[in-house]
């Protein structure tokens, strides 16, 4: 195979991440070339059995340094971003990871004459109170700028094997007796599958949806908070008191649990923001076909996967039989 026949090239920054790892074997099974971009490429080789001998390759690139973005997308026929962050930790804030990097991936992907697809949020929007959610928003008008025809995806709470959400709070119901309704979980969400999250990204690449615009991916399930943590609860077959918790009380937990290092906060104050409005597909997008549904997609039931990967949960895990509370 000579140079010019080669497959297009594909750089994916966040490749090693939790949706970045499903992205990888998305564009694999359509038999791109693949560029794996990350800070630690010596982590990432879980992620060539994905594709052929030499179809994945690593680089080492980190969205605060603009050399190595440079570098990762030289000779890129398409850039894909998964890169985000929950919370902030040292030098990896939200302005610097999600929208100075963001900007610059663009800016290096126009340079390279690279099309660009990326991922940012439900929510986005420059003017939010939350942190998280501004700088999605101004991220997201960075990239309009840059590169008008970009298309950008925002999913809203993204589930699967290796969420952080389900996840969480199903390790939280092994060892507590409750489980904490923030603002009486009454926040609604549309849970998405990561896989139809990463097949969007891949028709994205395909040149099969329309670029220049923004796709918000719901999943088929409208669940509020607490509907969330009944269905987990059902799956692991846990009996846990749901107890409501006050906005304000949960974003001082959130600010004590942030303060303190070397964890992981199970929750933030900005988080917490963010639980203030519901995280679910706009009317405008269903009108536009801006959707999984618009794209040809069917999205999967929370119910049909969740039993997939939170088994280890269940009292005696595979072998807990019939499923009764424990």
């Amino acid at each position: 195979m000579t140079l010019s026949n080669l497959p297009p090239l594909v750089t994916v920054f966040g490749g090693s991440g939790f949706v970045g790892r499903h992205v990888v074997r998305a564009l694999a099974r359509r038999g791109y070339r693949i560029r794996v971009a990350v800070r630690r490429p010596d982590l990432a080789g879980f992620l060539q059995p994905l594709g052929n001998v030499g179809q994945i390759s690593f680089v080492q690139a980190n969205l605060r340094y603009r050399g190595s973005i440079d570098k990762a997308v030289q000779g890129a026929d398409h850039v894909v971003n998964c890169v985000g962050i929950l919370f902030e930790n040292g030098r990896n804030s939200f302005d610097a990871v999600q929208e100075f990097g963001a900007r610059a991936v663009a800016e290096a992907a126009r340079a390279a004459g690279a099309r660009l697809t990326h991922i940012s949020a439900i929510g986005a929007d420059a003017q939010s109170s939350s942190i998280y959610a501004s700088t999605k928003g101004r991220a997201e008008a960075a990239i309009q700028s840059i590169i008008p025809d970009a298309t950008i995806l925002r999913p809203s709470i993204v589930f699967g094997p290796e969420d952080s959400f389900f996840n969480k709070f199903a390790a939280m119901a092994r060892i507590s007796p409750f489980l904490p309704l923030v603002g009486g979980g009454k926040t609604k969400f549309q849970p998405v599958y990561v896989e139809d999250v990463a097949e969007a990204v891949a028709l994205s690449v395909d040149g099969k949806i329309a670029s220049g615009k923004i796709y918000e991916l719901g999943g088929r399930d409208v669940l509020t908070f607490k509907q969330c943590l009944q269905t987990m609860l059902e799956v692991i077959g846990r009996k846990r008191a749901l107890v409501p918790m006050p906005f304000g009380i949960a974003s001082m937990i959130g600010s004590i649990a942030s303060a303190i290092p070397l964890i992981t906060p199970p929750l933030t104050s900005d988080q917490v923001t963010l639980l203030k409005r519901d995280n679910v597909v706009s009317d405008s997008a269903k009108a536009e076909g801006r959707t999984l549904e618009g794209m040809g997609i069917q999205p999967v039931k929370v119910a049909s996967i969740l039993p997939t990967y939170l088994v280890h949960f269940r009292p005696h895990g595979q072998f807990t039989g019939s499923g009764k509370a424990a």
